[in-house]
């Protein structure tokens, strides 16, 4: 019994010793990292444009030569080695996010946003920025740069297939919207990525980081620190302000990772924090106009915004597809904010057929808001389909879907006509399923329309009370004294080769590389170890979820107090304090006057017209479209040489409209567009079955039409009734 007693404590010790060994050696390679990732801070900051492109690139137009000078730049990606482009494919234009961070996020490795449209073939631009903006730079100004940006790449492709498709992604989103919405003509089908353009909406017990505002008591903290920089605004608040959100992950998991996979997490952890730590500004204007406008006013969806030359921006006005990408994990842009914009324009699906727009959204499960740039898993999956489906997407009839994407099965129909590994299937939506996600109630925008209305009187006493002792006390070095010791600039540098002590680091880190012991997976110690930082991740999400309670409590409370909602100009007896835009008379009359147009030409056309015609009568029901079936629309066209693809997307919508105003007398049309071509019925027919069947069995509904279809193509002969 003793030996057993003694062979445990041996086994025991042994354990211990191997851990600690292992510990230790761990904790010499991590902080070397530490080092290394300060060294690689400060060689990034060096450099005169800092960006984490990981592809070539040519510099097409700087921004600071436009006649409104701006700190960005349009770049044309060159492809890498192997890599064919086809330059009769629509351009790809991706925008980066200036949201704290510096550009090239977009492209920072293979499976991204830029690779992923390389892969395909699409010619790819990119918009990026400098660090600095330009003195007294507007948003303004940055949408007409990004504007002369895109109308240069137009340039570059006539006789592409379509106009670019541009990508925004965060707050690159909502900056894209802003310039289709005043230039539509420029813009093909739009893809906006965690873009938050709805700032009100979210759901109780979620989302807190849209009480900030409230919290603050309004927009003058921005206004503060801006003129503390001296007329910028440090991007690295904003970063400050989303590592908050997840004290669990900022002050340990990421670390925690880095520590116990130090053999194999250095590499992707580094060329992460070369992003991570590149922090931009934001001139005083810039940051003032988003957190008054879009932040706190929350403006934009409600059509609200006129720009100095006095432009209504109203998002019905854009005539591109939109893409709405965002996820249910993503504490930045819920999918309430990224969608509740169409509950604002909108009141039901007819007024979006009415602005002739075609809405698509796609809400991933899981993946949080730097997933949706950064993840590979995102780009093979989500961009991937995206990118292969974009002219389906152009050719959407007008209305609101949602992208489904799922994984081909073995029992999948026709796979052969499928691009990748997924199929992507377009189906309709009504706004009950924007509803569904969660929205505010009336109560709940009146807290905001109070917090809006409370920062503007902060703000202007801040102004008149505050601002001018703060700009006269505050000079260009004060402010990079500053911006130097900001805490998470600090960090970089306290921990880098300026620092003596970390320099016996790399002797050190060498050394132990060379005789590295790790522990094994199951030694007792480090499961402790993982034990310990699980309980620790733990008790931070309970102080956070504990937090977030509070501020939603404190927020709520303070703000539907009914005297500073009267203080503030809002009484209860008021309409509600958000409202949806309303109609344009001339809009209204052109909408009559398209109708007429369209239902005049019901009887006008040719095969073309009857083939579209009968493919969406027959589909309609299925309330989707899949991409099997605009695999094998492509199919046919290139066999009949018929590559105007805008020509045959106008041409859906004619025939689209012409079902939906007047179905039965759109289709009873059909055989006068056959005149002269009755002997082609058949093969007219086979087109249409084709095309309809591509993604499967058609349900009772829609086969009933198919057969209705099918007299009208291939009219019963009085000889054959008599046999």
């Amino acid at each position: 019994m003793g030996a057993n007693i003694g062979d445990n404590l041996f086994s025991i010790f042994n354990s211990m010793t191997e851990y600690m060994i292992d510990a230790g050696q761990r904790s010499v390679l991590y902080w070397d990292i530490m080092r290394r990732r300060g060294n690689q801070y400060l060689e990034h900051m060096a450099k005169n444009i800092p960006d984490v492109l990981k592809f070539d690139y040519e510099l097409l137009i700087n921004g600071r030569s436009l006649p409104e000078p701006v700190n960005y730049g349009l770049l044309k990606i060159l492809p890498p080695k192997g890599v064919a482009i086809d330059n009769r494919k629509r351009p790809f234009v991706v925008i980066d996010p200036r949201a704290g961070h510096g550009p090239g996020i977009a492209g920072f490795k293979a499976d991204s946003e830029i690779g992923v449209a390389l892969s395909e073939g699409y010619p790819c631009y990119f918009i990026g920025f400098t660090p600095m903006p330009e003195p007294n730079q507007t948003i303004e100004a940055v949408i007409r740069g990004e504007a002369h940006f895109l109308a240069h790449v137009n340039e570059l492709h006539p006789k592409a297939d379509g106009k670019p498709v541009v990508i925004g992604n965060c707050q690159a989103g909502w900056a894209v919207m802003l310039l289709a919405a005043t230039r539509p003509e420029l813009c093909g089908p739009i893809i906006v990525a965690g873009a938050p353009l709805s700032y009100w909406e979210g759901v109780h017990g979620q989302n807190p980081m849209r009480y900030t505002g409230g919290m603050m008591g309004g927009s003058w903290m921005a206004a503060l620190l801006s003129d503390l920089g001296h007329g910028n605004f440090d991007g690295a608040w904003l970063v400050q302000n989303f590592e908050g959100l997840n004290p669990a992950n900022t002050l340990w998991k990421k670390q925690y990772n880095l520590y116990s996979r130090i053999d194999t997490e250095a590499k992707r952890y580094l060329e992460f924090e070369c992003w991570w730590g590149d922090h931009v500004f934001l001139s005083a204007a810039e940051i003032q106009y988003i957190v008054d406008n879009l932040f706190l006013g929350n403006k934009l969806s409600g059509s609200e915004i006129v720009t100095s030359d006095n432009i209504s921006v109203d998002l019905r006005k854009i005539s591109s597809p939109i893409v709405c990408f965002c996820s249910k994990g993503d504490d930045i842009t819920p999918p309430q904010q990224a969608l509740g914009w169409i509950l604002d324009l909108y009141q039901s699906v007819d007024d979006i057929y009415a602005s002739n727009q075609t809405i698509v959204y796609c809400v991933h499960e899981h993946t949080g808001h730097l997933g949706i740039f950064v993840s590979s898993n995102v780009a093979r999956k989500e961009y991937f389909e995206f990118a292969s489906n974009i002219d389906l997407i152009d050719c959407l009839p007008p209305g609101l879907y949602e992208a489904v994407i799922e994984k081909i099965n073995y029992d999948t129909v026709n796979p052969d006509l499928v691009t990748g590994n997924y199929i992507s299937r377009f189906e309709k939506r009504t706004l009950d399923d924007i509803h569904s996600l969660g929205c505010n109630t009336l109560e709940d925008n009146r807290c905001f329309a109070t917090v809006k209305r409370l920062s503007d009187v902060n703000y202007g006493l801040y102004r008149i009370m505050v601002q001018p002792m703060v700009r006269a006390m505050t000079t260009e070095e004060n402010a990079k004294l500053m911006r130097r010791l900001h805490p998470l600039r600090l960090g970089y540098e306290l921990l880098s080769d300026h620092n003596p002590m970390m320099k016996p680091l790399e002797w050190a880190a060498k050394w132990v590389s060379e005789h590295r012991q790790p522990v094994k997976p199951d030694n007792h110690f480090l499961q402790w170890q993982t034990l310990y930082s699980d309980l620790l991740a733990t008790s931070l999400n309970i102080f956070r979820d504990w937090r977030d309670m509070m501020t939603e409590q404190m927020f709520f409370g303070i703000y539907s107090q009914d005297w500073l909602q009267a203080l503030m100009g809002l009484r209860a007896s008021d309409a509600p304090p958000r409202k949806h835009p309303g109609h344009d008379p001339v809009h209204l009359a052109f909408i009559e006057q398209r109708k007429k147009e369209i239902l005049a030409g019901m009887d006008k056309g040719g095969p073309r017209e009857a083939l579209i015609r009968g493919f969406i009568y027959v589909r309609i029901p299925e309330g989707a479209c899949d991409e099997r079936g605009f695999e094998m629309i492509r199919r046919i066209r290139a066999e009949h040489h018929d590559n105007h693809l805008s020509e045959f997307k106008k041409t859906c919508r004619e025939q689209f409209f012409m079902i939906l105003l007047d179905a039965r007398r759109a289709v009873e049309a059909i055989p006068q567009l056959l005149v002269g071509r009755e002997e082609a019925g058949q093969k007219f027919f086979e087109i249409i079955r084709k095309v309809a069947t591509a993604p499967g069995p058609l349900g009772k509904e829609a086969d009933m039409r198919l057969a209705e279809i099918k007299a009208l193509f291939i009219p019963v002969r009085p000889e054959q009734d008599e046999k």
